[in-house]
């Protein structure tokens, strides 16, 4: 009797000691109290911006294809092995905005983000290469049928492709000739910017009666010989395509650039504010994707002229974000503890890039931040004359970042998706409001 308690107690001290070491609790101090809030804040007292007004501004675009040999496995939903055709290929875009002084390189990538160590893999070889670029900001179309081999770690390996240094290769192999391309392409540019509203054709899943970002965004270049290059953004996530789909495909982004190639020599889709936000598309087949991309090209088509973007200054700056410690929760109140988060997903960094050209002013997030914030950021933007694109997957991932009320519901987003804790949508709010104020004083 005395052997079986002692194996019933040290069964019960193993089990106890497993909790402690991989279970925490949630932390709920807000977020003005907190060393990291204060840090941000420090980082944009400091905040700085690089760039030249010389009067004119140059643009270049080009693209290249970075579909690999050989099938490489397919990201997002879960483990679906190596795609079985090629649906679409995948291809990354640069636009090359600036002047003599300062250049900066807008990279595109058709894959579900860009992650870290993928970043950090671009950067290096763009700084080895000694390409004349000042500033890189990443975006990424976010399709969901995309190619996996970027995402390294437990997590990455188990449903997100993996890390693939034939893929990474040949992503960065792509990088470098679009980016050398798109500068020996460089002219001198007129800019403009359209807003199309396309509320019929998205909806907010997180809480269907929420609001939603309605808009279509672009941003066009024009050369002197009339060559032209559309950036578009819009907020619906890239998730048309069934998740038992087995081809590679771009989703309806890359539908969209095609139909908008009918009327522009380039078109670079960018996913926006995509946080809560889902498409209304009529199937999940390659021909209903099809429809829906026509469906939003028709309604840029139709939209009133577009307006004449002013000015020719090229600025930018990159604010680290602090954060809390990695939340990632088992329930309510409980979290595992994060040095298991980093050994799952890793230890990821966080920041804002910010570019204003003219007056079109960019802010990257490193989260997938909800379009239901979009509207009063872009009021504080046009007040001070400013056109405002937010974009996502920046080379930095962060989760969601959702209406901080939601925090203690049981939804996706704010449950399995925010990995950083309590109140950072009002955080968010405020970051961003403060990085558009500093734009509009440029």
């Amino acid at each position: 009797m005395k052997t079986f308690l002692k194996v019933i107690l040290w069964c019960f001290v193993i089990l106890l000691s497993l909790v402690l070491l991989t279970i925490t609790t949630v932390d709920w101090t807000p977020y003005k109290e907190t060393a990291y809030y204060k840090e941000t804040l420090q980082n944009l007292d400091s905040l700085t911006f690089d760039g030249a007004d010389n009067g004119y501004i140059l643009g270049g675009w080009a693209k290249a294809n970075f579909t690999p040999d050989t099938p490489a496995n397919l990201v997002a939903y879960s483990p679906r092995g190596p795609y079985e055709f090629v649906a679409d290929s995948s291809f990354v875009k640069a636009i090359v905005i600036g002047n003599e002084q300062f250049k900066l390189a807008f990279l595109n990538y058709e894959l579900l983000i860009v992650h870290p160590k993928l970043a950090q893999t671009l950067h290096a070889a763009i700084k080895e290469q000694k390409l004349p670029v000042d500033h890189v900001y990443f975006t990424a179309t976010h399709t969901h049928s995309g190619m996996g081999g970027t995402i390294p770690g437990p997590v990455g390996k188990m449903a997100l492709g993996g890390w693939d240094e034939s893929v990474v290769s040949h992503i960065t192999n792509g990088t470098l000739s679009a980016i050398e391309k798109a500068l020996n392409n460089m002219d001198t540019v007129t800019l403009h910017t359209q807003k199309s509203e396309a509320a019929d054709f998205v909806t907010n899943r997180l809480i269907a009666s929420d609001p939603i970002d309605p808009y279509i965004r672009q941003f066009i270049l024009e050369k002197d010989n009339g060559s032209s290059c559309s950036l578009l953004t819009y907020s619906a996530h890239s998730t048309c395509l069934s998740s038992k789909f087995m081809g590679l495909s771009g989703d309806y982004p890359f539908y969209l650039s095609e139909a908008l190639e009918s009327r522009y020599d380039f078109a670079v889709f960018a996913a926006g504010a995509v946080g809560s936000h889902r498409p209304k598309a009529p199937g999940n087949d390659i021909k209903s994707i099809k429809q829906y991309a026509s469906s939003l090209d028709s309604v840029v088509q139709n939209t009133a002229a577009e307006k004449p973007t002013i000015g020719s200054q090229v600025f930018a700056a990159q604010l680290p974000l602090k954060l809390r410690t990695p939340h990632l929760r088992i329930s309510d109140n409980l979290r595992v503890r994060p040095w298991l988060f980093n050994w799952a997903f890793g230890d990821d960094p966080a920041y804002f890039d910010v570019f204003r050209i003219g007056n079109a002013l960019f802010i990257s997030s490193s989260g997938e931040v909800s379009g239901v914030f979009y509207k009063a950021w872009e009021e504080q933007a046009e007040a001070l004359g400013l056109s405002l694109f937010i974009t996502t997957f920046n080379g930095g991932y962060i989760g969601y970042i959702t209406p901080d009320k939601y925090y203690s519901g049981d939804y996706y987003e704010v449950r399995d998706m925010n990995f950083y804790g309590p109140y950072n949508g009002d955080y968010f709010k405020e970051v961003v409001a403060s990085l558009i104020a500093f734009g509009g004083a440029l």
